[in-house]
């Protein structure tokens, strides 16, 4: 089964074995030319399975059990994150929102709330805000500055846009009794970006991931937020990443 899909400003033909990844990815349908072609095997299937599986083990859960269908979603995004890395484009663990038509991504290991934090200030903004991706965005990162796009792989909560937007700031989520933000160093931030980017396994790759991994810690702002996700924790977070400005 094939379609064509822009992402980040880069259309792409997609061959899978189930249709899942389709209707996944029909907000993003173009009628372009692709620019590149991923298609997915069924060995990339039991390796997403073999993947899924380590991890539950290494978290202590029980297998996951996923479909197929659901598992070459993975497999597609995997695919495509590396073909868009000669596009200076990376794929990024994180929630993305957009106020004002400036982004802002929040990231944190795993239950930390990233989610919630972004529910709130989609609650404190109104019509202000907009959803970009609450899992897996693409920043695309250039000489200019770095680009925040929407992507179909956006979380359990399915919270997502076909849109993009300037990347302002990266902050990292800490929980804390009370709300607190402070602006951090490219050495305290990179290795939770490293973590939190996608990660090939083939070694030139992964030397670019690497690259734009630096590239993204000096083009943003980099802060840690320690919140309590109280709504207040909006507050702290916007004016603490706008110097002062009120919301």
């Amino acid at each position: 089964m094939k379609g064509i899909y822009r992402f980040a400003g880069h259309c792409v033909e997609i061959d899978s074995i189930f249709m899942q990844v389709h209707k996944l990815c029909a907000p993003y349908h173009s009628d372009g030319c692709p620019e590149y072609a991923v298609q997915t095997s069924w060995d990339d299937i039991d390796y997403e399975r073999e993947k899924s599986d380590a991890e539950s083990r290494i978290e202590g859960r029980e297998p996951s059990g996923c479909s197929d269908a659901y598992l070459e979603t993975l497999a597609v995004y995997r695919k495509l994150a590396d073909c868009l890395l000669d596009e200076n484009i990376l794929l990024f663990h994180g929630s993305a929102i957009a106020v004002d038509g400036t982004g802002y991504l929040f990231t944190a290991r795993s239950g930390m709330g990233k989610s919630t934090h972004t529910r709130l200030w989609r609650e404190a903004f109104g019509a202000r805000a907009a959803m970009i991706n609450d899992d897996k965005p693409f920043l695309k990162i250039d000489e200019y500055g770095v680009t925040v796009y929407g992507t179909p792989w956006n979380g359990k909560h399915r919270l997502s846009s076909n849109i993009f937007a300037p990347l302002k700031a990266v902050c990292i989520l800490e929980r804390g009794e009370q709300n607190c933000i402070c602006p951090v160093s490219v050495r305290e931030a990179w290795p939770m970006l490293l973590q939190q980017s996608n990660r090939p396994q083939e070694p030139n790759k992964l030397k670019k991931t690497i690259q734009m991994v630096d590239a993204l810690a000096h083009r943003v702002l980099l802060y840690r937020l320690y919140c309590n996700m109280s709504p207040d924790a909006v507050r702290i977070a916007w004016t603490g990443m706008n110097k002062g400005e009120r919301i």
